[in-house]
């Protein structure tokens, strides 16, 4: 099939690349020439394993332009991935999905399935069809379709090759069959559905899993006073199989492109229906708190933080990615800078993207050496490899003062005890 994808950030490109892995011919579409020039070299713009070796085993029906007109004129099917970044208020900005779908009329010259990959209120995909066929200039047959995605960043590819399920939300026989045609190279379990239950299908599974972190982070928090460990406590709920052990690991909280997107879009949703959703309200405040455990922590070492040497290992939302979006990097540093500490950041990936918030304040490391060295207090944000495998001796012999603080749980309680370093994680009993 003869494909288009507009938007080529993980959703657009990921999508794109598979496709193409699975025998389509695939144009991605982008605004910005110097990224689709880089894509054009076999350059993923983007940090995700997997994703360029992908790109350069399919390139022969990989083709990236900015020239929207080209791509999507004879298209027989039109993935919409652009960004649906939140308001002010929480609700989903539409505006770049709404300018593609004007792009789309514009241009299209032959009948056509449009498929709607961006996460959107519910009920968008029947308002951008009635857009699409008001403004269209030539007299084809066109029809939308919803087609959500469940990748996370950091295993993109291996959860668009492999995923869980393939959620199609279509209005006809015809575009159910079109679907069906794009995946025929895979073999997971479709949920065909309509528009509007597609929509809620990605919606309320987001939602979920974001619940199950801030559950959890308040079980933790309650751990620490009652002295019982979180790690013992999720891996006895975890073994129930109506729980399950996914999503059950306590730390500063989710970041990212989605879940704190997506809770607050639908929490603004059920708003403006007067259905408030209380879970989905309550999960955002725990989220929104239990970011700030570290300094919090950190301040109860020192009367004051000013002058202090405080080593950042980890600045990504979770490892594997160099994406910043809504990581608790990016509240916990600020006002560590506010208390007058000196930070020293380390991050396999994420500096670069980093130093466009910050490219002066910090002081950015090439190895987690350089970083701990000297340093009165040491914060984990990110739980990368690198530092799961360091050893307390590293702490103790590098750090001026050796104050660790695991936002990420990264390593056994036990494994600092007698170790000469202060070790203090999340709902687990502190290492004096």
């Amino acid at each position: 099939m003869k494909i288009a994808i507009a938007g080529t950030g993980y959703v657009g490109l990921v999508t794109g690349v598979v496709l193409a892995h699975l025998g389509h011919n695939v144009t991605c579409v982008d605004v910005d020439e110097k990224k689709v020039e880089t894509m054009r070299q076999g350059i993923s713009p983007i940090y995700e394993p997997g994703l360029e070796e992908l790109m350069a085993a399919n390139m022969e029906r990989l083709t990236f332009t900015t020239d929207y007109a080209s791509a999507y004129r004879d298209a027989e099917v039109i993935y919409i991935g652009v960004g649906t970044p939140e308001k002010r208020d929480g609700s989903a900005n539409l505006s770049y999905v709404n300018q593609v779908i004007d792009q789309i009329a514009a241009t299209l010259e032959r009948d056509c399935i449009v498929v709607v990959k961006s996460t959107v209120p519910i009920g968008t995909n029947d308002k951008l069809e009635q857009r699409l066929r008001e403004k269209l200039a030539h007299p084809v047959a066109v029809e939308l379709a919803s087609n959500p995605e469940f990748l996370s960043q950091g295993t993109a590819v291996k959860d668009t090759l492999h995923a869980a399920r393939i959620v199609l939300g279509v209005e006809s026989q015809h575009a159910e069959e079109v679907m069906r045609a794009v995946y025929a190279g895979l073999d997971q379990p479709m949920v065909v559905t309509n528009r509007r239950s597609a929509e809620m299908i990605k919606y309320a599974s987001n939602d979920f899993l974001a619940l199950k972190i801030s559950y959890i982070n308040e079980i933790a928090n309650l751990c620490e006073l009652l002295g019982a460990d979180i790690q013992d406590v999720a891996r006895g709920m975890g073994l129930d199989p109506r729980i399950g052990n996914k999503f059950l690991n306590a730390g500063i909280g989710y970041g990212g492109s989605c879940f704190p997107k997506d809770t607050k879009a639908l929490h603004w949703v059920s708003n403006y229906y007067d259905r408030e959703l209380k879970t989905i309200k309550a999960a955002i405040e725990v989220n929104d708190q239990q970011k700030l455990v570290l300094v919090k922590k950190a301040r109860s070492y020192y009367d004051s933080l000013e002058g202090k040497k405080v080593a950042v290992l980890g600045l990504t939302f979770k490892p594997e990615t160099d994406d910043l979006r809504e990581a608790p990097s990016l509240v916990n540093i600020p006002i560590l800078l506010d208390d007058g500490a000196e930070i020293s950041a380390w991050d396999p990936v994420g500096v670069n993207n980093y130093k466009r918030f910050y490219p002066d304040e910090i002081t950015y490391c090439d190895t987690i050496e350089e970083a701990l060295r000297d340093a009165d207090l040491c914060l984990i944000f990110t739980e990368w490899a690198d530092v799961k495998a360091l050893e307390p001796e590293t702490f103790r012999s590098l750090m001026k003062n050796p104050i660790v603080l695991d936002g990420r749980n990264c390593f056994p309680v036990s494994k600092f005890a007698g170790s000469g370093v202060v070790y203090d994680s999340i709902g687990r009993a502190k290492v004096e």
